[in-house]
């Protein structure tokens, strides 16, 4: 594969406008959610705490994100990231200021958890479709994959740097500079010059087309089965990493700097399987890529919890980020180039709700298990539900397979 291919997203100066940006902006993101997380514990020692936490975010998922597809496919969806970014890094400040001045109690980070909840409930489904107006129909798929990139980029630098700041500074600096970040992503989205659109003829009330939207999934043989592999994958998967800070205390015996470096390693690993997507995007074969990655995923969390020596479980950790990616980015990008224009922010809002309203719930009863049991036996039963559910899919939905 040509390398032009491979960052061929990167020659429109919209979009190398919104990577800059995003990136910075998520390197923040990153930090402020592995410090985050972190302090829960410190305040908690309760696995189950990390739970609430992981679900707090969910709840306005739930409550707005679907709605939020209806905004996104009805106003300019700069001005609705805008505002939305703004909102988000107001939160990030409140955070540090109660932090810097010793008062945050575990009722303060649920609090602004939801609210950001809430804000990006209205900021994903934007996001997704904005990048359509970005580039050419054509580079989509590789836009797609440069965005998972850069994503999973931030998740190997933020989490570790988050992790060494709490160390030395403590936790309000990580909250500090995630706020403060937020300023390269809002000055990329005012430097944009975006071509001018006619408004969308709004002939349906907000809740007609909310129906519609969910009618066009369920009713398409290949969009539908994409959205239950995402749906599976973060219930019984992906919530695992609400487990992260407990297992790097209680499992592995280590502190804040190990739980940066876990979750590190399974961005590292994402970013591979991100790469590898943007290299393979014009190929044939997207389908068996994503089956591949499904079955993977969880076999890698398996061995993951039989692991008590942290080289080790940092390379399982890689491994179920390659794996991971290739699932959820491949979903998206297939998505992205199947769905019809006037649906696409409705579709995408579905889509980040399964992301981020099932993966709090996941990670809410995985926290309630390992509460109960231990956080080793909690991921062995996860990882067997989401190997089974990802062998009934291949053999009873192989239609996904075949997609290229």
């Amino acid at each position: 594969m040509k390398l032009k291919h491979t960052f061929a997203a990167l020659r429109y100066p919209n979009y190398r406008l919104w990577f800059l940006g995003q990136l910075i902006s998520l390197f923040g993101s990153w930090m402020q959610m592995t410090a985050q997380s972190f302090l829960v514990f410190e305040l908690t020692r309760s696995p189950a705490f990390l739970g609430y936490t992981s679900f707090a975010f969910g709840v306005p998922s739930w409550l707005f994100m679907l709605y939020g597809g209806v905004v996104a496919d009805r106003v300019k969806r700069r001005t609705l990231l805008m505002i939305a970014q703004s909102c988000m890094m107001l939160f990030a400040f409140i955070m540090a200021s109660l932090t810097f001045a010793g008062v945050v109690q575990p009722w303060h980070i649920i609090l602004i958890v939801f609210c950001l909840g809430t804000a990006n409930a209205f900021d994903a489904p934007a996001r997704q479709a904005f990048v359509f107006e970005l580039v050419g129909r054509e580079d989509i798929t590789n836009a797609v994959a440069l965005n998972s990139t850069l994503f999973n980029l931030s998740a190997v630098i933020g989490p570790a740097l988050a992790g060494v700041i709490y160390t030395v500074l403590g936790p309000a600096w990580c909250f500090m500079l995630n706020g403060v970040s937020f300023v390269a992503v809002l000055t990329a989205l005012m430097l944009m010059r975006l071509p001018r659109q006619t408004a969308p003829v709004r002939k349906q009330s907000a809740l007609s087309s909310l129906r519609e939207g969910i009618r066009y999934v369920v009713g398409d043989n290949i969009i539908f089965p994409l959205m239950c592999i995402v749906s599976l994958t973060s219930l019984f998967g992906l919530s695992l990493v609400t487990l992260m800070p407990a297992w790097a205390v209680t499992v592995l015996g280590g502190d804040a700097t190990t739980n940066g470096l876990l979750q590190s390693a399974r961005g590292t690993g994402a970013v591979v399987g991100a790469l590898l997507i943007a290299v393979l995007g014009h190929a044939a074969f997207r389908g068996k890529m994503l089956t591949a990655g499904s079955l993977a995923f969880p076999l890698f969390l398996f061995v993951f919890a039989l692991t008590r020596w942290l080289p080790l479980s940092l390379v399982f950790m890689v491994g179920a980020g390659v794996a991971l990616v290739l699932v959820m980015n491949l979903a998206n990008a297939l998505l992205q180039s199947l769905v019809e224009d006037g649906m696409r922010g409705r579709v995408m809002s579905i889509y980040t709700l399964t992301h981020f309203g099932l993966m709090p719930l996941g990670g809410l009863l995985a926290g309630a298990l390992a509460e109960i049991t231990n956080e080793p036996l909690t991921v062995v039963i996860n990882s067997v539900i989401c190997l089974i559910a990802s062998l009934l899919m291949c053999i009873y939905v192989p239609r996904i397979r075949k997609l290229r």
